[in-house]
């Protein structure tokens, strides 16, 4: 017997997931970051000096993934860390200048990549998507250990 695709959520949601990264990637290269930043950005946006672990629970990827992408980071010039006064061992993750400066235009991306991906959705049936999509987010993570 073969496995339906179309019936399977999780993969179903996996080329879901693929479809908004492409779409917000095309127009994050073109401002300088990567769509496996605009997480960490949308956090660093609302609260800045954070340390990675904060970042990492907030974020919710590996602990691999996070460190690579904050090194990127560090790299293009989008984030500086500087030591914490109390945690010698703990850094705190600041914005430069150059990524304060992206934030209106990189929203403005997401919401365009967001409006592609949900174009002929009536407004009422987006709400529900993301309702139901925001529910199955959090019924994965009570499944977390």
């Amino acid at each position: 017997m073969a496995f339906d695709r179309s019936a399977s959520a999780t993969y179903l949601t996996a080329q879901l997931a693929r479809g908004f990264s492409r779409a917000l990637q095309s127009r994050a290269a073109k401002l300088g970051f990567s769509a496996g930043q605009f997480p960490i950005l949308i956090e660093l946006w609302n609260e800045e000096g954070l340390t990675q672990r904060q970042l990492l629970d907030r974020v919710d990827v590996e602990q691999a993934t996070m460190a690579n992408t904050l090194a990127r980071m560090e790299r293009d010039g989008l984030i500086e860390r500087r030591p914490h006064p109390q945690d010698r061992r703990a850094q705190l993750i600041f914005l430069t200048d150059k990524a304060r400066g992206l934030k209106s235009e990189a929203l403005e991306a997401a919401t365009e990549a967001d409006e592609a991906l949900f174009e002929g959705f009536r407004r009422f049936e987006k709400e529900l998507m993301l309702e139901y999509i925001r529910r199955a987010i959090d019924n994965a993570r009570r499944l977390d250990p």
